[in-house]
């Protein structure tokens, strides 16, 4: 079975803070956030649709040892058969059990292809403007978003991203 899974475009590429980090020496008073890309479990399921067929792949959870696995199958024509690959997911912050199923849909969707480029080491660093964060004690808070406006892959891997703010300012670019 030879499928072959589209790298995602910019809309199906979401951004995410990380981790907020506060500006040593000369860069004192400034916050910095690390930002990585995931895609949804929505995503997923319209690239199965589209490359494989809606009737053409189906899912199943099971738990093994308190860990909830998900088994995506694709139904291989030359063999006649259902071939599955699987992964454990975590729970999310928000609707334990409903992140958790998500969240491992989405890891076995990784293990079809689907995705991998998020996997591309880029280091995404970039500086939140004033309004962009807050601190509450010793905290730092932000909820700005980000959104990727392009991206292009080459043999699995994103060779150029650029990174948007709400005001279509670019903040990060490779």
């Amino acid at each position: 079975m030879g499928v072959e899974f589209r790298p995602l475009k910019a809309d199906e590429i979401e951004c995410r803070i990380n981790q907020l980090k506060e500006g040593k020496g000369k860069y004192e008073g400034k916050v910095y956030a690390t930002i990585l890309l995931y895609k949804d479990a929505r995503c997923d399921q319209r690239i199965l649709d589209e490359c494989v067929g809606a009737m053409n792949w189906q899912r199943r959870h099971d738990e093994h040892r308190g860990n909830l696995f998900c088994a995506v199958g694709i139904y291989d024509n030359e063999k006649g058969e259902w071939i599955w690959k699987e992964d454990a997911g975590a729970e999310s912050n928000m609707e334990a059990e409903k992140g958790h199923a998500s969240d491992s849909f989405k890891r076995a969707c990784f293990n079809w292809g689907i995705g991998r480029e998020l996997y591309t080491p880029l280091g995404i660093y970039l500086e939140l403007n004033e309004g962009e964060y807050s601190r509450e004690g010793n905290r730092i808070k932000s909820y700005a978003r980000f959104d990727v406006a392009e991206v292009e892959t080459e043999d699995g891997v994103i060779k150029h991203i650029i990174i948007m703010d709400k005001r279509g300012n670019i903040r990060w670019s490779k």
